[in-house]
């Protein structure tokens, strides 16, 4: 007898790829429920069910989003963008009441994810490398002035995704300037070494690190890198070992990490499939597969932490999907 983990990715969006993988890897053994609050979205076409919701603020998501969970019987739910992560952390009792296991991190570790600054203390607090980070112009001019940082500098919204906002400055007055212009930017001591990022899968029962799978970004537009290479650096693992003792997550995520003069830093972690998780997926390190064992067979997966070929490269490239749109309205089911 086939087991079905019926799983429900909410804001599912472009992410098409990955639910092909899910397919791929699961076959029959999965029912792809999807979300989005636009008919538009391509990856709706790539789901079993699909569900038109309102926007994540609404006061009627949760409650529509645990509907289609009772609806369809799902079994995990989680997201693909990061200002849902911290809603599904903040009501995951009411999921786990439903019997549904959320990918998701817990509420401290998501909140301190979606708020850069924080995270940044939160790392120096506990002695975890990280980017040098000032919440104001003011914090960043007091060490300035004592020779603590120099420009040119990094800045980026305080919270958000997608590398929205984020942008060099190269001087002291555009930086003053910019930053009056937007107080959600915080500035950052610009890494010039290596960027890259690691794929990390949480066990869900264990709730031990399972898998991380390093690259390094070749490529990168706005939402993330579009051409990585793999590589493996035992240093790089231990690392990352470290980063997750003082975090509560659960299941999949995605690491941006710097390599510079001989030291990783953390620069931020995404608590959810990475835009570039297709590449670790390609490599032969299968979270689909880990989650099935997690959700369904309620057994922990083996640690097999750089279990895969180095050199390993991932290069993206736009598709489309082509429908009527009489057809598109008819296939999206109103939560």
């Amino acid at each position: 007898m086939v087991i079905i983990m019926n799983i429900l990715f909410c804001s599912v969006g472009r992410r098409c790829e990955l639910l092909k993988d899910f397919r791929k890897t699961l076959g029959d053994k999965v029912k792809l429920v999807v979300t989005d609050n636009s008919p538009y979205a391509p990856a709706l076409e790539f789901a079993d069910v699909s569900y038109k919701v309102p926007l994540i603020r609404d006061e009627e998501y949760i409650p529509k989003i645990l509907e289609i969970c009772k609806k369809e019987s799902i079994d995990a739910v989680t997201t693909l963008i990061d200002p849902e992560i911290a809603i599904l952390a903040e009501n995951r009792d009411k999921f786990e009441a439903l019997g549904v296991t959320v990918l998701a991190p817990y509420k401290e570790t998501a909140a301190l994810c979606f708020d850069k600054y924080e995270m940044s203390k939160y790392l120096e607090q506990k002695g975890i490398a990280t980017v040098k980070t000032f919440g104001t112009f003011n914090d960043f001019k007091v060490a300035y002035d004592k020779g603590e940082i120099n420009l040119p500098v990094f800045v980026k919204p305080r919270t958000g995704s997608g590398s929205v906002g984020a942008r060099r400055v190269d001087t002291y007055e555009m930086l003053e300037e910019v930053t009056a212009q937007d107080s959600s930017l915080i500035i950052q001591e610009l890494m010039t070494g290596m960027d890259m990022d690691a794929d990390i899968y949480v066990d869900t029962v264990s709730h031990e690190l399972v898998a991380i799978f390093s690259k390094k970004k070749i490529s990168t537009t706005i939402g993330g890198a579009n051409k990585t290479i793999s590589f493996k650096d035992e240093a790089l693992f231990e690392f990352v070992k470290k980063a997750l003792t003082v975090f509560e997550f659960n299941g999949p995520l995605d690491m941006d990490l710097f390599y510079q003069d001989g030291q990783y830093y953390l620069s931020e972690i995404n608590p959810r499939f990475g835009g570039a998780y297709l590449h670790a997926y390609g490599a032969g390190v299968d979270f689909p597969r880990f989650i099935y064992h997690n959700v369904e067979e309620k057994t922990a997966n083996e640690e097999c932490i750089g279990q895969y070929e180095e050199d390993v490269v991932m290069m993206m490239y736009d598709s489309v999907v082509i429908k009527k749109l009489d057809d598109i309205e008819k296939s999206m089911t109103q939560a």
